[in-house]
């Protein structure tokens, strides 16, 4: 049995290699229905966006301190003040405001390996919001229905990597009006409350463009992984990281010669995604991580391993239609589910996957460009007007408690 499956993937990677050289059919195919509409939504005139200016220490001295924070995967948060500085949506006039922006860079807080500490994170924000509810009104008058927040940590606005404590901790109590735009998204989980923007996270688009290879080369690697299968020093038992799944991978396909998986990370990464067939997205600590955007941008199927998450933008891009998802529970059988699935479906899918404007939703690109990641924030937070009548608090009404929360985010940041 086993060698019929190596047979019917040789078959597949031959059967893609004419496909490339046929020309015969199309080799994008649009985004049917209401999507694809979605997808090419222009955001310009359908809101008006006021952007809080904060001092410095919220923001740009905190990056001037280490500027690694520009290329990591949580850098959403920079760039996205920056677009929104220079977007035509930006009002100076805040009466005449739908959403306010406060730009608060939470991630970029380092430890030498280039990760963030989140812990001063939820006092970090408790002062700029502390700051605009005593400089401006409009805080106030909504406790902060009509603003929004980029929090692109590992659990979004719960601050902490590890799930269990990020459960733990919850939403910051402040935030809890607010709109999120965020990449963590989970069904049914405390750290992603309805209303939310599912975001991707930031892949270098310049970088990646750098290792873009020729369109008809063979697609000759059925299934590609580059990344740790435990983590030994924050996981030392094993079984908590990734719920097991990638350990589960790790144990079940290691010799598999359908499946290069390896720890190691070649230089020919970006180069060898592109060569392959389907490349996993499995969950992490989070479910989510920048190979689901990589995936996309080089054409590999994405076969998504996170039970419940909420992906991008999800009212825009189809992902049922453009990749594979597979439960957690059924990673044993992750090579019969993969060889099973038909030539012309796996042709279907890597038409979508070639369409640009699937590319360019997943994507931060300086400058920003039409149909860009920046732009379908936009289209969210549009979607969402008018506000209605809850947004606005009766005179005197007060919903949120200031003193909620751990105590060791009440003190002074």
């Amino acid at each position: 049995m086993r060698f019929w499956k190596w047979v019917f993937a040789g078959l597949v990677c031959a059967s893609l290699v004419l496909e490339m050289g046929s020309g015969e059919q199309a080799r994008t195919e649009r985004i049917s229905g209401s999507a694809g509409d979605v997808l090419d939504d222009d955001p310009v005139g359908r809101l008006k966006v006021f952007v809080y200016e904060l001092p410095s220490k919220y923001n740009k001295k905190i990056l001037q301190k280490d500027p690694r924070c520009l290329n990591h995967m949580f850098a959403a948060e920079i760039y996205m003040h920056r677009f929104l500085l220079s977007s035509p949506v930006r009002t100076l006039n805040p009466e005449e405001a739908d959403w306010f922006y406060t730009p608060v860079y939470t991630t970029c807080d380092l430890t030498p390996n280039g990760l963030p500490l989140p812990f001063k994170s939820p006092r970090m924000m408790r002062s700029a919001i502390q700051l605009i509810s005593s400089n401006w009104p409009y805080w106030n008058r909504t406790e902060g229905a009509d603003h929004f927040f980029v929090v692109p940590h590992d659990f979004a606005a719960c601050f902490h990597y590890q799930e269990e404590k990020a459960i733990e901790r919850g939403i910051l109590p402040l935030l809890q009006r607010a709109t999120l735009v965020q990449t963590f998204g989970q069904r049914n989980h405390v750290c992603l409350k309805e209303g939310s923007i599912t975001v991707p996270p930031y892949a270098p688009p310049q970088k990646m463009q750098t290792h873009l290879i020729p369109e008809k080369t063979p697609r000759s690697i059925f299934v590609y992984f580059r990344g740790l299968f435990y983590d030994v020093g924050n996981d030392p038992e094993g079984g908590y990281y990734a719920r097991g799944a990638r350990a589960a991978v790790w144990e079940n396909f290691k010799d598999n010669p359908l499946f290069d998986i390896s720890t190691e990370h070649p230089t020919t990464y970006y180069e060898d995604m592109q060569r392959a067939v389907f490349c996993l997205c499995p969950l992490g600590w989070a479910p989510w991580s920048p190979r689901l955007v990589e995936a996309v941008i080089f054409g590999c199927i994405p076969v998504i391993i996170a039970d419940d998450i909420v992906l991008p933008f999800a009212d825009a891009i189809p992902w049922e239609e453009i990749g594979v998802f597979i439960d957690e529970k059924d990673v044993p059988n992750l090579d019969t589910i993969l060889t099973s699935i038909p030539l012309d479906l796996i042709l279907r899918k890597q038409r979508l996957l070639a369409n640009p404007s699937m590319k360019q939703a997943m994507l931060f690109p300086q400058p920003a460009e039409p149909g860009d990641a920046f732009h379908q924030v936009l289209n969210g937070l549009a979607r969402k007007l008018p506000h209605g009548p809850s947004v606005y608090l009766k005179p005197g009404q007060k919903i949120l408690n200031w003193t909620a929360g751990p105590v060791g985010d009440l003190k002074p940041w």
